[in-house]
């Protein structure tokens, strides 16, 4: 097998001593290819067949760096570097024929890049540039004496055509007023009789307008009063039926209501006052009837008494002493113990004959009998 795609070399030459004997270092792109032409296919095969690409692009990389080694020792520094495309045309010729022989095409070849070790090359272009500069320094200055004289030319040649000019067009404006000042004052009488007659009219048509105005807003003014009075009457009879007719029926009710409240409250005060008055007989009726049996009892129990003589009376007290005796005693009921302090052991017997001495007394004083005489 042998591959026909197109392959990539990069040869280089590193300091290459040229004809002026500055080392230079060259740096080249070529397209290379395996031609199809049969005899030239037969001539490739038999060369590189069964080789692989890396084989086939070293032997024509060496075959490429050798005829650029060999032609940079042919020219200057300025060929090389100022006409590159004419120094990779001169490789390409050079070179074609051998690898042609090898069944190889070259499709292209550039120059990538130029150097040197020694500043060769920057300071040629320095040199240059300085050169360049200095011619240009020269023409720009060549240029503008040239042009500050033609300008100065051309500047009073424009002066004088301006002035011409200005001069025209002064005249031209000063006429131009004059007619634009009789145009404004024609135009602005017009327009002052114009206005007078349109405020004139306008004024006439406003006051017609200001009529009919009036008019209307009579007619709309009467015809809001009949509304007005239509919707009053609508309202008294809304109101007639819807407040004061219920309202006179809820008076009315509540007068009824009222009235017989007032007569349920006068029977009730008259049936209460007649209670009273019968509450009051009947007690007061009660009351003669107590008083007049205790008044009888009285007189009967003085008839007896009377009758009965001092034996019933001093009975009656006999009787009644008990009861004296008892509500004496009953505060002395709620005392749990009595101690009574004495020097002498006949005290509580002494204190017991002294109460008992002054009880006829007290009977005397409350019944008026003697119980010292019974």
């Amino acid at each position: 097998r042998i591959s026909l795609e197109i392959m990539t070399l990069q040869p280089r030459c590193e300091d290459v001593e040229t004809a002026e004997g500055v080392a230079l270092t060259v740096t080249g792109v070529a397209q290379v290819k395996i031609m199809t032409e049969k005899e030239l296919l037969a001539v490739a095969c038999e060369q590189f067949l069964g080789k692989n690409v890396q084989d086939v692009k070293n032997v024509v990389l060496q075959t490429l760096e050798g005829h650029l080694r060999s032609i940079l020792g042919t020219l200057t520094v300025e060929q090389i570097y100022q006409d590159r495309d004419q120094f990779a045309k001169l490789v390409r010729e050079v070179a074609a024929p051998d690898v042609g022989r090898m069944g190889i095409e070259i499709l292209s070849f550039t120059i990538k890049d130029v150097y040197d070790k020694v500043d060769y090359l920057s300071s040629l272009g320095k040199t240059q540039t300085a050169a360049v500069r200095r011619d240009a320094d020269v023409g720009v200055a060549e240029a503008e004496r040239d042009a500050g004289i033609r300008e100065a030319e051309c500047k009073k040649e424009m002066l004088d055509v301006k002035f011409m000019a200005d001069t025209q067009i002064a005249d031209s404006k000063r006429a131009f007023e004059l007619q634009k000042a009789a145009f404004t004052e024609e135009v602005n009488i017009k327009t002052a009789e114009a206005q007078l007659a349109y405020e004139l009219q306008s004024a006439r048509e406003q006051q017609k307008i200001r009529q009919e105005e009036v008019e209307i807003e009579v007619v709309q003014r009467k015809k809001q009063i009949d509304v007005e009075e239509k919707e009053i009457i609508r309202k008294e009879k809304e109101l007639m039926a819807t407040v004061k007719q219920p309202a006179e029926a809820e008076a009315y009710r509540i007068q009824q209501i009222a009235e017989g409240e007032k007569v349920k409250q006068i029977l009730l005060a008259q049936a209460e006052a007649e209670k009273i008055r019968k509450i009051g007989e009947a007690e007061a009726f009660v009351i003669e009837a107590i008083g007049m049996a205790e008044a009888e009892g009285m007189k009967l129990k003085a008839e007896a008494l009377q009758s009965y003589g001092e034996a019933a009376q001093l009975a009656l007290v006999l009787d009644a002493l008990p009861e004296i005796a008892a509500k004496v005693a009953a505060p002395l009921s709620r005392v749990d113990e009595i101690v009574v302090l004495s020097g002498e052991s006949s005290s509580v017997t002494s204190e017991l004959n002294r109460l008992l001495a002054e009880i006829p007394p007290s009977v005397r004083a409350i019944t008026g009998v003697d119980l010292t005489k019974v």
